[in-house]
């Protein structure tokens, strides 16, 4: 009984919807706690503080922020390899690989982006959150895919990763310029020594871990006290390992693969856990019709739509681009309303956009609500628009 337990639950974390199946579950959990007696303790364990100091230096910050600046440091270490891996040998290693991604993911940026403008643009108070609904959730989104099983063409998958990394680039730009605080120069001049010496490791092309593992972590504490947002140190430290050792390792990958379960069974469902809890008590209707959840709802629900799908039609009725082998527009379309899943990243934005909890709570309805009816409608347009899978595949899923 036991042994058949183990295998299923092997089985079950080899599966690529395993790790949005976990976040779908850590959210739903939050969202339950939240309404229920238990309340209390869970926002007041988030707003507890966790104290670190050695001598004069002191990090004295509540749990949900060590969260989400430093557990979610790792989360984008995990993003920087995973862009410098498709940038050097990826979907993102040429132009004929990368045209239709990086035309569909700029578009699925900037409409999302403007419909939430268009909302909120005499709303001072909440014009700020504008980059939320620009953003893609990768874990939810393969997670939902991947529920198709066999059905779902390589390309389409490919396709939807390189959406998915470029619009985390973008992302990763946008806090970098417009959501950090204000600058401490002295702290900006260690994090950049520190960076020097990671790239220098790195050029070196050292095989070990331990280096990067303990530069990294002195350029998060520079990068946390400097202003700007220490989740960016992950993204910095990660373009400085090498794709291969002088050993001939596969550093990059190893770390990456490494990773990669920590993330998504563990990081991304403790961060989901902490972030998706939004008490619904008193709340109506109306209260989804303010401007900053529509904004973020309608964002991603239609601009993501108009933006990855009309700016590829665009670019390949134009010859910018090309659409992948066995991949169809109506394929597409739904790929366009899976991207629309914002959840994690469109999180992280609105916690760094707002500090007013009633805001913060406002961000959650918004995401949370288009993102659930991106995630079934892609899911049905998806399956309507697939084959049926041949009997031994269907055995194999």
């Amino acid at each position: 009984m036991i042994d058949r337990v183990g295998a299923a639950l092997k089985d079950f974390l080899k599966k690529e919807s395993a790790g949005g199946i976990v976040l779908i579950i850590a959210a739903a959990l939050a969202l339950v706690i939240a309404n229920s007696p238990l309340a209390a303790g869970y926002f007041g364990t988030l707003e507890g503080k966790l104290n670190f100091s050695y001598g004069a230096f002191e990090i004295n910050k509540p749990l949900l922020l060590w969260i989400n600046d430093g557990l979610m440091a790792i989360f984008f270490f995990l993003i920087g390899l995973e862009v410098k891996r498709e940038v050097l040998e990826g979907q993102l290693s040429s132009w004929n690989k990368a045209s239709l991604p990086l035309i569909a993911a700029v578009g699925g940026m900037a409409i999302p982006a403007l419909i939430f403008l268009a909302f909120n643009w005499n709303s001072p108070e909440t014009i700020n959150g504008w980059a939320i609904p620009a953003a893609t959730d990768i874990a939810f989104a393969l997670g939902i895919l991947s529920l198709l099983g066999p059905r779902v063409p390589v390309a389409l998958k490919a396709l939807l990763l390189a959406v998915a990394v470029i619009d985390d680039i973008g992302a990763i730009t946008i806090i970098a310029i417009f959501y950090s605080g204000e600058l401490k120069l002295d702290m900006l001049l260690g994090a950049g020594i520190t960076f020097a010496v990671l790239a220098a490791v790195g050029r070196a092309k050292f095989g070990s871990r331990i280096p990067y593992v303990l530069l990294t972590v002195l350029m998060w504490v520079f990068v946390l006290k400097s202003g700007v947002h220490a989740t960016l140190a992950g993204v910095a430290a990660a373009f400085c390992v090498p794709m291969v050792s002088r050993r001939g390792e596969r550093l990059l990958e190893k770390m990456e693969h490494g990773l990669h379960s920590w993330v998504a069974f563990i990081i991304i469902p403790i961060f989901g856990f902490a972030n998706a809890g939004v008490s619904l008590v008193g709340i109506s209707p109306a209260d989804l019709l303010a401007p900053l959840p529509l904004g973020i709802a309608l964002g991603l629900l239609i601009g993501k739509q108009i933006g990855i799908f009309g700016f590829a039609w665009v670019g390949v009725k134009m010859g910018f681009a090309t659409l992948p082998e066995n991949v169809g527009w109506r394929q597409i379309h739904a790929l366009s309303l899976l991207a629309a899943i914002g959840f994690t990243m469109s999180l992280f934005i609105g916690n760094l956009a707002f500090t007013d909890p009633a805001l913060v709570d406002a961000v959650k309805l918004g995401v949370l609500s288009g993102s659930l009816v991106a995630a079934l409608a892609g899911f049905f347009m998806l399956k309507a628009t697939l084959p049926e899978p041949a009997l031994g595949d269907t055995a194999k899923a």
